[in-house]
């Protein structure tokens, strides 16, 4: 059987998804589970992108051992020079060079004929190979360029040592046939192609992303890149999970297979969601909450006479448990550890505590508590953010003709009650500007959404916001089955994350003075 590689670019090309802003603490937690996953190369940013970047960058190079690790490069010697920073102390180290080859690139981007573009790519290949004994040359845009220029690029970088040359549809123009047929015609024209292995990177803008990345593997792609959760610029990217399932589920047709820990699908996905505040949508392939949900009565009959009537692969391969033992109120700390064992976690007797606490509170006001319930207690990564602010209590009265108002409790420095009293245009609006005045902070709230996280009239409710100061900005998420209380947990999560993010930058632009 083929082994086909996997790139994982979630934490480049994924993080670049509008919205999305990872801080350094967070790219580790889904570097970390994306090693678990078993992908083969994790591109980890752009170093040169920003210094912020390049410490993330630096930090997850350190920090995986069993993954290529790989930083992003425009073809300048600037940006190699800052690959090169960023990736000290990895393990296995690789550069990936990029540079639009396409006529609408070359004239309103580049400004460069095809031989600029050749000469520009080469030099930047050579100046890298000083530094990397792995590189990965990437044509831009390659899925509008000419075929004849295209071999010729690609030809140059066999040829100057490259390992992985990648032929990304840049703007998901193309359709399978037109896709996989680059491929084939490289394979068949570019002297010394087995020299480097081919690698497809497509985008979703026309949904064809899945369908051009398995028509490439079977006409010679030796890997694919992609994200988790198809997340990514625009449309997104390729969907990791689907592409591994694909090959994992029709293995008599594609005869190829990644190296994955398939059943580490699902709870990468879940983590790669709440970190990036990209909900999943129900009937997302794979890792959607409807995949393996069955309503209609005929499915039902079928399924309970044969599984595999409705369902092509199992949940347990990716992860999931078909198991619906839930805890309540009355059950102890060991019922409650065995859970979490039984889930996949061992935790050190501090987190353990906090998490069975808030498991108590939520028990007391579900009155089952299912294993997503729990799942989602323990993605809200505990005692990760330092608590300068935390609710202690929250009161608000609220009518058709009468002005929200919300009266809230503080835990905050130094280690006293904060009350405070405000209105606002609805109840969440009264409850921010209560925690401003409790605060004494001033921030912008610049993005607020809700989504269930279980089910039922009792399911639990997480609210994701960001909030901004200046040039800073931060990501908080709150979870509660009132969500007036998960929307003060959520902005005092970011508000917190955000003065801390504010320390940080204070000390560097003093460091600059």
């Amino acid at each position: 059987m083929r082994k086909i590689y996997v790139f994982d670019t979630t934490l480049r090309d994924g993080e670049q998804s509008p919205g999305v802003n990872l801080n350094t603490q967070e790219k580790l937690e889904i570097a970390y589970q994306l090693e678990k996953l078993g992908i083969d190369r994790m591109e980890a940013g752009f170093p040169a992108a920003s210094p912020g970047d390049l410490a993330a960058v630096n930090a997850v190079a350190r920090a995986v051992k069993n993954v290529t690790v790989i930083g992003l490069s425009r073809s300048r010697e600037n940006d190699i020079d800052a690959v090169k920073e960023a990736l000290q102390g990895a393990q296995d180290p690789c550069i990936h060079l990029f540079l639009a080859t396409s006529p609408i690139h070359r004239q309103h981007k580049l400004r460069m004929d095809k031989g600029q573009v050749l000469e520009t790519a080469q030099a930047a290949i050579r100046y890298a190979k000083k530094y990397f004994s792995k590189l990965e040359f990437s044509l831009e845009d390659a899925g509008r360029t000419e075929l004849d220029f295209m071999a010729e690029v690609v030809g140059m970088a066999v040829r100057e040592g490259a390992s992985v040359v990648n032929i990304p549809d840049t703007v998901g123009y193309l359709n399978p046939s037109e896709y996989g047929a680059i491929f084939k015609y490289l394979k068949e024209n570019v002297p010394d192609i087995d020299r480097v292995q081919l690698s497809a990177h497509c985008h979703n803008d026309l949904g064809m992303a899945t369908a051009n990345t398995l028509a490439a593997i079977l006409n010679g792609a030796d890997q694919f890149e992609g994200t988790i959760n198809g997340i990514g610029e625009r449309a997104g990217n390729t969907a990791i999970e689907e592409i591994a399932m694909a090959l994992e589920t029709r293995s008599d047709f594609f005869g190829a297979k990644t190296s994955l820990v398939l059943s580490e699908i699902s709870r990468t996905s879940r983590l790669v969601s709440k970190l990036t505040g990209m909900v999943v949508p129900g009937n997302k392939a794979i890792v959607g909450a409807n995949a393996f949900a069955h309503e209609s009565g005929i499915h039902q009959d079928g399924m309970l006479k044969e599984k595999t009537t409705y369902e092509i692969m199992t949940p347990e391969t990716i992860g999931l448990k078909e198991s619906k033992l839930v805890l309540g109120k009355h059950s102890g700390r060991h019922a409650f550890r065995d859970k979490l064992t039984d889930l996949g976690y061992d935790l050190p007797e501090d987190v353990l505590n906090a998490a069975f606490s808030r498991f108590k509170d939520l028990a007391d006001k579900k009155k089952e508590v299912s294993d997503e319930d729990i799942l989602a207690l323990m993605e809200e990564r505990l005692g990760v953010t330092p608590e300068i602010y935390s609710l202690r209590t929250l009161y608000v009265t609220y009518g058709n003709e009468a002005t929200p108002t919300a009266k809230l409790v503080l835990n905050g420095p130094p280690d006293e009650p904060i009350v405070a009293v405000a209105e606002g245009n609805g109840s969440v609006d009264a409850i921010y500007n209560a925690i401003d005045q409790a605060t004494g902070e001033e921030v912008k709230l610049d993005d607020y959404s809700i989504k269930s996280v279980t089910q039922g009239k009792d399911a639990q409710g997480e609210v994701h916001v960001i909030l901004s100061q200046g040039i800073v900005a931060a990501a908080g998420r709150g979870l509660s089955t009132d969500i007036l209380e998960a929307s003060a947990r959520a902005y005092l999560d970011a508000l917190n994350k955000l003065i801390e993010k504010r320390k940080t930058y204070t000390k560097r632009e003093d460091a600059h003075l």
